[in-house]
């Protein structure tokens, strides 16, 4: 799952389009995070986004696959990789990164406002 510096700092740039986009290393990989709010990675010098129904169907339309941490016989995650196209265009990629986003959004644990206890 290793990725090149210079393909990070590549996605990274073009990522741009979304705002001030960055990254964080792990396990050989990279998440990539806007304003705290992780919705893309990076392993083996492929770029993936989040997915869910809402948006899942294009990717599987244009044949790309989902990302399987440890290889084709293992599981899959909400994240499917980015046809390289999109990722060279920037239009289509500022539109696929908005998706993503509205996608981790949603799938953010809402907060619980804690409420005082009154004594009597």
């Amino acid at each position: 799952m290793a990725v090149s510096s210079n393909y990070l700092d590549y996605v990274l740039e073009q990522l741009s389009c979304v705002g001030p986009v960055t990254s964080k290393r792990m396990f050989g990989g990279a998440g990539i995070y806007l304003d705290g709010l992780f919705f893309a990675l990076v392993a083996d010098d492929a770029l993936y986004f989040k997915v869910d129904d809402s948006n899942r169907a294009d990717y599987e339309a244009a044949g790309m696959k989902p990302f399987k941490p440890f290889g084709d016989e293992s599981y899959s995650m909400g994240y499917f990789e980015v046809p390289i196209e999109v990722l060279e265009d920037r239009d289509q990629l500022q539109h696929g990164a908005n998706e993503s986003l509205d996608v981790a959004r949603s799938k953010r644990p809402v907060q619980k406002s804690k409420k005082k206890k009154t004594r009597r």
